[in-house]
């Protein structure tokens, strides 16, 4: 079903996401992100539905902005939150022709409405700190910060392994994998979809160490530990696992994307003389 939606600036219809064809969609997300804050957006179209499954996107809850000629404008993709009966802003862009003509904060509103509407608690989204455009958007419609998330580096040498004092980390499968990071997402109020299981089961090659009560999940491309999910509440078990893959993998690179709370890891890692990133983003949360 096609809604319309009228503003001074300009007339938009929003349709839902899953009315555009995929590759539409991917060539108004390519666009609207050529110029991005970390970059260009460069995945083939042909990853793109993996690209989606990693961001939970549901693409019926989400909405594209179309102009009177049926091109797109902007888009809001949804992704679902079901342990805390949320709705996150899996990504909110505009095509450069179309920013400043009022279609990416009406895709806003609409997404706060009818997340009410549907009766949730509140909506939430992640924005690079230093993206002030964005950022002060979203804290007009009442957006407020619940957590900075950095992203660290630390090269070879610099985190010195040390035996550990709370028990050596072990290996764990898949399975037990995402079973552990389904109950932290119970336990843990506030985590990033990226590191919850609902991005981590997509995973190839991924490999899990725990502790007691925390959890790595990693992967090896070329010469570096990539780090995909660490949540570590207790420090000295967020010291033994990184002081393991430290061991473990001497010669590699450690990098651990913008999705690290400072609570659940973060300042161990700097503690430990891993490099804050320079852009870092914030989790943001809106009540309903």
């Amino acid at each position: 079903m096609t809604e319309t939606m009228t503003t001074s600036s300009a007339d938009f219809s929003f349709v839902r996401g899953d009315e555009v064809a995929p590759e539409i969609l991917h060539a108004a997300f390519t666009g609207a992100f050529a110029d991005y804050l970390i970059g260009p957006f460069q995945i083939p179209f042909a990853q793109w539905p993996m690209f989606l499954a990693r961001q939970g996107v549901d693409l019926p809850l989400s909405r594209v902005a179309l102009d009177a000629a049926g091109e797109p404008l902007a888009f809001a993709f949804v992704a679902q939150r079901p342990v805390s009966n949320r709705w996150r802003l899996a990504t909110m862009g505009a095509l450069p022709a179309a920013r400043g003509t009022g279609a990416a904060p009406a895709l806003l509103d609409d997404f706060i409405a009818r997340a009410a509407s549907a009766g949730l608690r509140a909506v939430e989204l992640e924005v690079f700190a230093q993206n002030e455009r964005a950022r002060r958007l979203y804290e007009g419609r009442g957006f407020r910060r619940q957590h900075d998330l950095f992203g660290f580096v630390a090269e070879p040498g610099t985190i010195a392994p040390a035996p550990s004092t709370t028990g050596a980390p072990h290996a764990i499968d898949m399975p037990h994998l995402l079973g552990w990071l389904e109950a932290a997402e119970h336990r843990i109020p506030d985590l990033p979809l990226q590191v919850t299981a609902a991005t981590i089961r997509h995973g190839i090659d991924y490999h899990g160490w725990q502790t007691a009560d925390s959890q790595i999940v990693f992967s090896l491309p070329d010469e570096t530990v990539m780090v995909h999910s660490f949540i570590a509440p207790r420090p000295d078990e967020a010291r033994a696992l990184i002081q393991a893959i430290a061991a473990v993998y001497p010669e590699r690179r450690l990098r651990v994307p913008q999705l690290q709370r400072e609570d659940l890891g973060g300042a161990t890692l700097r503690a430990l003389g891993a490099v804050p990133q320079p852009l870092h983003q914030q989790l943001m949360l809106r009540p309903l």
